[in-house]
């Protein structure tokens, strides 16, 4: 088959070397991809909002498969651009593509079929929502209702923070039109944990669950970012609490997507709080996480096109999807500055050293300049270390983090820490 990759960052690496490895798989394109996917991919310079492009794109190279990585594209409608021209595509349509595209629509959804989340209150003018977080108590979290690339989320530890952030979205615009929107929401306290899942319909086919790191400093300090790592599994967290999420939020969830005539088709992911009172859900998202791919998918030992070509087939529930036991650690290395402003083009080396110690090194934000791999984005590159525990999955990423350089490079050092203890 012949399967063209929509995205460019390290869960597009993670998703095209899945692929890589299938026999049934003869070309994979990607759309723009970045100089780690090009070592595997032959990368076309299409960015992905550009939709007429890439189905030309398809149609003249005679692509069999198209899978769509990043969340923008599918909130504008990807998926029904390209089924319009009866090219097959992996991921949900717009409709469903909702449930991360918009917060208000996803909060809603879950009050509507009573799945546990954080009491929320939505709001479209500045002044009434800054008379409602008035009357709150700290710490509260504020989000803008749209995408905004992993940052648009403030957990506010004093009323002033909230009120800030709450004025930086609505009034500043920082994030555009996605700002114009909010959700104020009570804080969670606790754990949280990701569940990403294979899902067709009322189908739910749970992956193994991860745990991300947003705050870009060690000890969950600093400004959320996209995330700066991730690991699995969680032998801290009872088995029984991740049971709880998929039978209690992921699969009411889809069954609720499809009550309302926009059934979910692709990856669900559900970030979420266990607190006191039992597990709550965060977010979903309408794609596989990022990191938390770069995780997750080097445990699945089925075909990845298999669950695929099974999910676009309506049989997703008669697959066979198995994982390995070994753990698994993702440690970031971004930019100077991230995730506020930061340089572009610092010059990487120590990646064939990494490579070479047996760590996988997923790019997120590179370009190749004049015969070197040079920074291109905030997050730059996931360095991905395996063992049998997380101890030794941890050992070995950050041993081969501690071979690459760029001017600038920073990463967190705590990763997987709390897998650690007790």
């Amino acid at each position: 088959m012949r399967i063209m990759v929509i995205g460019g960052g390290g869960r597009e690496h993670a998703i095209v070397w899945a692929l890589n490895k299938s026999d049934k798989v003869k070309k994979i394109y990607c759309a723009p991809g970045n100089a780690g996917i090009a070592e595997l991919a032959e990368c076309v310079p299409i960015t992905v909002n550009r939709f007429a492009d890439l189905i030309q794109f398809a149609c003249d190279n005679e692509v069999d498969l198209v899978v769509v990585g990043p969340d923008d594209p599918l909130a504008d409608g990807i998926v029904d651009a390209f089924e319009e021209r009866n090219i097959p595509i992996y991921g949900p349509r717009k409709n469903a593509a909702a449930i991360e595209g918009s917060k208000i629509f996803m909060k809603n959804l879950l009050k509507k079929y009573n799945i546990p989340t954080a009491k929320y209150e939505t709001f479209t003018d500045h002044a009434a929502a800054l008379a409602y977080l008035r009357e709150q108590t700290a710490p509260i979290v504020v989000k803008a209702d749209g995408l905004a690339a992993g940052k648009g989320v403030t957990v506010a530890y004093t009323l002033a923070e909230a009120e800030q952030a709450l004025h930086d979205m609505m009034v500043g615009k920082v994030f555009g039109e996605s700002g114009g929107r909010v959700v104020i929401e009570e804080f969670l306290e606790g754990q949280e944990m990701s569940i990403l899942a294979f899902v067709d319909g009322e189908n739910v086919r749970a992956m193994v669950p991860a745990q991300d790191h947003k705050p870009v400093f060690d000890g969950d300090k600093g400004p959320n970012t996209g995330g700066m790592g991730t690991y699995t599994p969680l032998p801290h967290i009872d088995r029984a609490l991740v049971e709880d999420a998929i039978e209690n939020i992921i699969k009411p969830t889809a069954k609720a997507m499809v009550s309302e005539g926009c059934p979910f088709r692709g990856v669900l992911f559900a970030g979420l709080m266990i607190t006191k009172g039992g597990v709550k859900t965060i977010e979903f998202n309408a794609r596989m996480g990022d990191p938390e791919t770069q995780v997750v998918l080097p445990r699945l030992e089925t075909d990845l096109l298999d669950i695929i070509l099974a999910s676009l087939n309506g049989r997703l529930d008669q697959i066979n999807i198995t994982w390995s036991d070994e753990a698994v650690v993702c440690v970031i290395a971004a930019s100077e500055g991230y995730p506020a402003a930061y340089p572009k083009g610092r010059v990487i080396t120590g990646l064939d050293a990494a490579k070479a110690q047996g760590a996988l090194v997923f790019h997120a934000g590179t370009a190749e300049r004049d015969g070197e791999i040079v920074t291109n984005g905030g997050r730059v590159l996931g360095i991905v270390g395996r063992g049998k525990d997380i101890a030794e999955a941890r050992a070995h990423a950050y041993e081969a983090a501690s071979a690459i350089h760029f001017d600038g490079m920073h990463s967190r050092t705590d990763i997987a820490a709390k897998a650690l203890k007790g």
